[in-house]
Order: C-alpha cells, then structure tokens, then sequence
C-alpha cells in the first residue's frame, strides 16, 4: 500500500483518541530508528518526544527487538496462572531497580491498567472507598484511572462512566500556585493542604501521584514535597501510589523519580519505558504487606494477558540496556544541558513564560502575558476543539523534521536517552524558529 492508500483507510476506519473525530490527516509513519523516524514519503523527523515519552531507548533497540524475537520462538503466551522464565527472570530484575520494598508485581500492557489495578488493590486492601488525586494530573483513560485524573479528559466521560470516591488536591506548581504563595516562605503549604484533607475526609485508602507531573506540563516538586506527602499519608494510614508511566526508567536521572527524594511509596505503578515502548507492559508493584492482605482474600482481578512472556522477555533486555549505555548518567548530564539550552530560548522569547524539567524530561509553558502568566490557551479551548498556539508551533517544527509534543498550553521535550548532543541542538534551533510564531501572538496581544 502506498501512503495515501493507508492514511485514507485509516482515516476512514479508525478512532483517533482525545480529539474530534472530523478533520483528522494523520501523518504515515513507515519505519524508525534510533531517535528518528520517517514518513512514507521518506522524510526524516528526530523525535523530540519520544513519541508519547515512551521510547526512552530509541526506536528499534536491536536487544529489545531480538528477545522480543526469540521470545515468541520459544513460547509466545502462557495462561497468567503458570510460571514462566522470563516471568521469573524480570522479577528477580525488578528488585534490583525499583525501591526498596516493592517486591510483589502484577504484569499488565499499559499504563492506564497498571494504575487501575493499584486502585482497585489499594481499595480492597484498605477496605476503604476513597482516592485522593490532583487537579494537573493523568492516570488513564478505563473507569477508575479516569476517575482519579484531573485533567480534562476526565470531564467528557465523568457524566456516564465514573467510579466515585475521588478527591482532588492541589499541585505543587510553584509558577500557578493555588494559594498565591511563594516559595520557600510558603513552606510548602500545598502538602500541609493534604495534611487538612485526609484529616477531616474520612475513608481514604490511598493518594496516588505522579512524582513528576506528566502530559499537564512536567511539573517538578519542589525537595521537600514529596517526603512531606509520603510522611503524611503514613500518619494518616493511607497508602502512597506513585505514577512512574512517564517518570520512571532513567527519564528523570534515576530509575523512578521517587529515587530523587529517597521516597518508598506502598504501590509504584509504570509502563511505557518498561520495554522503551518496543512491545506493551505494564507494572503494578506493591509491598509484600499489601500482598499478604489477599493471601486469605480473593484477589479481584486479573488480564488474560496478565504476564504475557512475549512482554516480559524485552523488558529483561530493556534493563539490560539502560545498564550497558549508561542511561541514568547519561539522562542527568542531558538534562542539564537541555534545561541551559531551553532557558536561553526562554530569555529570548517573550512568549516562553517558564521552562522546567528534570533529566531529559522538559517543558516550555507558552504565556499570552508575561507578567500576568496567563496562558494562551485553557482546557476549555482544548475539549472546544478551537485553533491551539502551541499547535501552531509544533506544526512549524513538524515541517522542519522534528516531532514535539504540545498539550494545551506547553510542549514537552523528552527526547529518547540515546538523544546525540547534535540532535538536541538541532531540535532547539527549530523550536527557536517556531517560537517566533508565539510571539507574534503576544505582540498582537499587546496592541
């Protein structure tokens, strides 16, 4: 089939998620490698993103790709009630790399069903109703995992498909904080609010967080937030859920963000870099004291590809992987050089109003105002459907070669670990350009 061919059979056939069905002229993808990939026209784009910060490995990983191979020459699926080698081998590798005390796992094939299975292990275990979330935050799209998400992909749905039981606290977002504080002197009054919550709420088995906030803009705690969330849910007996679908495996500088901060949470959930997004994984780990609260009790789940060999065996070579090229250095020392890069975008460019990451993990907030940091877009314009500015300059950079993620207000640079400095250099020069679209938005603002 040529490129029209499938992009016309595919457009007529298939969903697209989060959007409007009308009006959608998806881009042919042919074939990737490494940190780039190519349309079926045979251009070349670097992929600045990771495609959805997940192929942290690059594309096409050639040990990834060959255990996938051998994989499903040997045995290609097992019922999840057998035992398997590559099920036992990636258990014994998890332990090495997940904190201490995560040492029970259930194996799922994404992220949205690694967090729904921790919210319903974390209700059961609890025996309680409740989840505490955020307001800038996503878990999943299946019924528990969208209930317990912030963003507005929750909105749309809430009406006719929701699990109740979600409260919503606020973010450690030091450049919008809800409370019009400032740190330090604020002393991080947003976790004491948590404190407040779980005192007065009742019947809340567990928070769930993601350490470093994901898809609403890559935001980073500042270092006493966590230790504070995680101090508090123990004194108030409530578990601590970690979303590491995005933060985890070296895309912040550590195996999991949590690591940062020396943060044990009760249940850690990923996906995504798992494998580098060569084949779907899911992970749900949990403490063995949450694991023996069913050992008498009827375990209420379960996935007919739940430990699915052909996703397991990948994710074995995929640690492999991120040990032999030094992955988690090399993120850290990216990072830094990324985030130096991007705040001289910043300083140039009055439509940028903050930059902000962690490892090669970024985000560049887009503002219509400096100085009243409003942003050019909000979510309602994005459930609207109406005409996005960050869309606008990731079209820019999409015509130069170079593939970045824009959600409502902000991009999100997260390039694959194995990102060349060259490349990283490249990419930035094209978001310099594309910025200029921005601000001229701004300029026009201002008249």
């Amino acid at each position: 089939m040529d490129g029209k061919e499938i992009q016309r059979v595919v457009r007529e056939t298939n969903y697209v998620t989060w959007r409007r069905q009308g009006g959608w002229d998806p881009l042919v993808v042919a074939r990737a490698a490494g940190s780039k990939f190519w349309d079926s026209a045979g251009k070349e784009y670097l992929d600045l993103s990771s495609q959805l910060i997940a192929t942290n490995l690059g594309h096409a990983n050639p040990a990834v790709v060959d255990a996938i191979a051998e994989q499903a020459r040997v045995l290609s699926y097992a019922v999840p009630g057998f035992a398997t080698e590559p099920r036992a081998r990636l258990s014994l590798a998890l332990l090495d790399v997940l904190p201490q005390g995560l040492d029970h796992f259930f194996f799922s094939t994404s992220g949205t069903e690694a967090n729904e299975a921790a919210l319903k292990i974390a209700r059961v275990a609890k025996g309680r109703t409740k989840i505490l979330s955020r307001h800038r935050s996503y878990h999943g799209a299946t019924a528990a995992s969208i209930s317990v998400t912030g963003d507005l992909r929750r909105r749309p749905i809430e009406k006719v498909q929701r699990v109740p039981g979600t409260v919503f606290a606020p973010d450690c977002y030091c450049y919008r904080c809800p409370f019009g504080l400032t740190y330090p002197s604020c002393n991080v009054a947003c976790a004491d609010y948590v404190d407040n919550q779980l005192e007065r709420e009742g019947d809340v088995a567990a928070m769930i967080v993601e350490p470093v906030v994901g898809t609403n803009g890559v935001i980073v705690p500042v270092p006493e937030y966590l230790p504070k969330i995680r101090a508090i849910t123990k004194k108030h007996d409530v578990l601590l859920i970690a979303d590491e679908v995005m933060s985890g495996w070296g895309r912040v500088g550590e195996w999991f963000a949590v690591d940062h901060w020396g943060v044990k949470p009760d249940l850690l959930t990923t996906a995504k870099g798992i494998t580098g997004a060569h084949i779907p994984l899911g992970l749900t780990a949990t403490t063995s004291s949450i694991h023996d609260t069913f050992r008498d009790r009827y375990f209420p789940h379960g996935h007919t590809y739940e430990a699915h060999p052909l996703t397991l065996a990948p994710a074995v070579a995929a640690i492999r992987e991120y040990r032999r090229l030094d992955l988690l250095n090399k993120s850290r020392k990216d990072g830094e050089y990324l985030l130096a890069r991007l705040r001289e975008i910043e300083e140039k460019h009055p439509s940028v109003g903050e930059v902000r990451g962690l490892g090669l993990f970024a985000a560049v907030e887009l503002v219509k105002d400096r100085s009243t940091r409003e942003p050019f877009n909000t979510e309602d314009d994005k459930l609207a459907g109406r005409p996005l500015v960050v869309d606008q300059v990731t079209a820019a950079m999409m015509k130069e070669g170079v593939y970045c993620l824009g959600w409502v207000s902000h991009l999100i640079v997260a390039p694959p670990l194995i990102v060349t400095r060259e490349e990283l250099d490249y990419g930035i020069e094209v978001l310099d350009r594309a910025l200029l679209l921005a601000d001229e938005k701004v300029a026009s603002a201002s008249e």
